[in-house]
């Protein structure tokens, strides 16, 4: 049985907007379990990063807890949230925001070297992920603006597993790229999934879904439907059945 390494009770997120309310998140119980990719789909306005942002303790919500290990981060202070995100979690967006006056290899350094003093030992990580992620040593000291799409992406996924993050978060990490290089970033994301690497991901895009192996729909704020993806031979096809009953 799986552990549950992140847990949500009654979790509410409301913003306020001329004097109006929108109640982004309401209510909203789930699980998420080590070792999962999991993914977060629904259409727009359904809540999607905004729950990501509550998980990750990017983003404080209005109401409920928010447990990571059994330890309520809901109620930290920005601060502490900062330290917990630092040692806990890794991210990765649709822009990479890797440093442009940095190169890829730097941008990874800066990050580990928050963590750890010992920079051989930062290094020597940020060479194994690099080479792991399919990055050829050429375009590690070459600059964001020098390399692909594709290949700046990978690197930020190397900038998010340099600290050994318990779980990453990625929103929407293909959204800018076309359908070769974000194949080879979603192929990066399964492959340290399947190392062991807790993964939480929002798309919106079905073929990006279908690497994941649990797929929560939301829909006004709320977790509306499940699929299980584990073992199946064609998971686009029982994703699709899915999403089309889920009305998306």
């Amino acid at each position: 049985m799986a552990k549950t390494i992140l847990s949500t009770d009654k979790l509410c997120k409301t913003f306020s907007s001329g004097g109006l309310q929108q109640h982004v998140i309401k209510n909203l119980d789930m699980e998420i379990f080590e070792g999962d990719f999991t993914v977060l789909m629904g259409p727009s306005g359904a809540g999607k990063s905004t729950l990501l942002y509550a998980l990750s303790g990017m983003d404080k919500p209005t109401m409920g807890v928010v447990k990571f290990h059994d330890k309520d981060i809901s109620g930290l202070s920005n601060d502490a949230l900062a330290v917990f995100r630092r040692d806990n979690c890794g991210f990765v967006f649709q822009q990479t925001y890797l440093l442009d006056n940095m190169s890829i290899f730097d941008n990874i350094m800066a990050c580990g070297l928050l963590v750890s003093r010992d920079k051989g030992e930062v290094a020597q990580r940020a060479q194994e992920l690099l080479t792991q992620l399919g990055l050829e040593e050429n375009q590690w000291h070459k600059f964001p603006a020098q390399v692909s799409g594709g290949q700046a992406q990978r690197a930020a996924i190397a900038r998010a597993l340099i600290n050994n993050p318990k779980i990453v978060f990625a929103d929407e990490p293909t959204g800018a790229l076309n359908s070769s290089y974000g194949q080879g970033v979603l192929d990066a994301l399964v492959e340290i999934n399947e190392l062991g690497q807790s993964i939480v991901m929002v798309t919106h895009d079905l073929r990006s879904a279908a690497h994941g192996n649990r797929v929560l729909y939301l829909r006004d704020g709320g977790i509306v439907g499940e699929c299980l993806l584990n073992n199946d031979d064609d998971k686009q096809a029982k994703l699709k059945e899915f999403l089309a009953e889920m009305g998306w």
